[in-house]
């Protein structure tokens, strides 16, 4: 029996209630199409509708656009032998692709979205080329969340761990812009730039507070706060919701996806509080995946504790410590109860990107075990077991990749307290509308509000699961969606009637 995506029923707590077309007297605008939204998603549905010919209008909340992707690093997941990855040396293709992130997306994840997004990445690719996004044809060859230099191809997912690297060949497909840092903000700017130059209106400071309904049902417009006024503007062809997630929202994350409110640090912009699939609820939007969502915690770098030990209170190993941070968090989450160490000698103890608590540092494994308060013998035995395996480059139980597989020998041993209760755990959601793959907003029955649609963490998108998740598959997929979005929206039939 297949697995399916788990679809919320409306709460009436958690939507807004749409405003009816007949109680609006005159609109203060009219336009093709709306983007709610100027994040990536909103960026390059407004892109691809006015290169469509569509008189498209942005509205902001903010003063200026971003939303998550400008606080982020700017990864991009791309493949199918990309320019940078055949000058580097990569062989991919679209099949390769397609195994691993039919795989990476998560069970409950749309096949023909995975798809689509695959056969089209290289198109996707020149997409953010004829942005003016520069990439460098370079490959970053260390495990790193990102590269701190205007490198470009990384691993940034499973790909070389198990049981990922067993599905298929490992093969980069991570990038960055050529930007030191971070490059979400970069992004961003090429985006509005060529918004600029299309003539798309954006509005910044606008926020929309309501969607508008006709007798028909069709979303025929929305209501926003502009310069501290209320305007109604109608979208003769489609309203495009890119709000992001809901991730800022703590009622909402507490309802929907308890795991994601024991984290200490949201993942977002302060637009991501759930407003778009509020509204898109409130017209009668199916919300499906909202308990899902990415924990994660930076135990590396430096990429030497990922020779270390992840370990539960019980003193046993919790996953192959060189899956990607993500994996590794989810599986602290369920597999310890959200508690765990990282166990290091001291020829591969490091500062990390944040500070962890040391639990304990003793001078034997058994010194070790008793301070945690572990069970007797339990952090022995592992220790034991994987240093006996390890001298032979080898990890049996686990199959941690071998470079990363050396005996433990070297004391003091370190105990850095992983648990999220205790240390700096990040998360955002992956639930949101749910829609098809040209952005169309579904309902609960599976049809279709007319003139609605949705791109980007408002959706539930490319990737539903955060034990599987690479970088760059939030900033790809809501970018490709977006796209499509948009694309539909500027082709559909004008309607004026209200």
């Amino acid at each position: 029996m297949a697995l399916k995506t788990r679809q919320e029923r409306t709460s009436p707590a958690f939507s807004v209630r749409p405003r009816d077309a007949n109680t609006i007297d005159a609109w203060s605008l009219e336009t093709d199409v709306i983007i709610v939204g100027l994040g990536v998603a909103g960026g390059a549905a407004a892109i691809e509708a006015a290169r469509a010919g569509a008189k498209t209008i942005v509205l902001e909340r903010a003063t200026r656009g971003g939303g998550a992707t400008a606080l982020s690093e700017g990864t991009i997941y791309f493949g199918g032998g990309t320019r940078v990855q055949r000058a580097t040396g990569w062989e991919d293709t679209r099949e390769l692709m397609q195994t691993h992130v039919r795989a990476a997306a998560g069970p409950t994840s749309d096949p023909e979205k995975v798809r689509l997004y695959c056969e089209n990445s290289l198109d996707h690719f020149d997409f953010f080329c004829s942005l003016g996004v520069e990439f460098k044809d370079t490959y970053y060859d260390q495990k790193v969340i990102f590269p701190p230099t205007d490198d470009c191809l990384i691993f940034s997912g499973n790909e070389q761990a198990y049981p990922f690297s067993e599905q298929s060949r490992p093969i980069p497909r991570g990038h960055k812009p050529q930007k030191e840092g971070s490059a979400g903000g970069y992004i961003i700017e090429r985006m509005i730039t060529t918004l600029s130059e299309l003539g798309v209106e954006i509005r910044n400071e606008s926020r929309v507070t309501a969607l508008i309904r006709n007798e028909e049902e069709r979303i025929i417009g929305v209501v926003a706060v502009s310069d501290g006024k209320e305007i109604t503007i109608r979208a003769t062809r489609g309203i495009i919701l890119t709000t992001g997630g809901f991730i800022m929202n703590k009622e909402m994350v507490k309802h929907y996806a308890g795991d994601l409110a024991k984290c200490s640090y949201p993942i977002g912009s302060e637009g991501c509080d759930g407003s778009g699939i509020q509204m898109g609820m409130g017209v009668g939007g199916a919300a499906i995946n909202m308990h899902e969502g990415l924990m994660t915690t930076p135990y590396f770098p430096p990429v030497s504790h990922i020779e270390g030990l992840i370990v539960g209170t019980s003193g046993q190993r919790v996953i192959n410590e060189d899956c990607y941070h993500g994996r590794v968090a989810d599986a602290i989450m369920h597999q310890a109860d959200g508690r765990a160490y990282l166990i290091v000698d001291d020829s591969i103890y490091g500062k990390t990107m944040v500070p962890y608590p040391l639990a304990a540092v003793e001078e034997t494994i058994e010194e070790l075990e008793s301070s945690l308060a572990m069970p007797r013998g339990n952090l022995v035995e592992t220790f034991s077991a994987y240093n006996e395996a390890a001298a032979t480059k080898s990890d049996p139980i686990f199959h941690k990749a071998s470079k990363y597989v050396k005996p433990l020998l070297d004391p003091p041993y370190a105990a850095l307290d992983l648990s999220v209760s205790s240390s700096l755990w990040a998360a955002f959601t992956l639930g949101g509308l749910d829609t098809q793959t040209t952005g169309e907003v579904r309902t609960e029955k599976g049809g279709i509000i007319e003139g609605l649609y949705a791109a980007g963490r408002a959706s539930a998108g490319l990737t539903r699961s955060g034990r599987y998740y690479a970088s760059g598959m939030s900033i790809g997929g809501s970018s490709f969606f977006g796209r499509l979005a948009g694309r539909r929206a500027a082709s559909a039939s004008p309607r004026r009637d209200s």
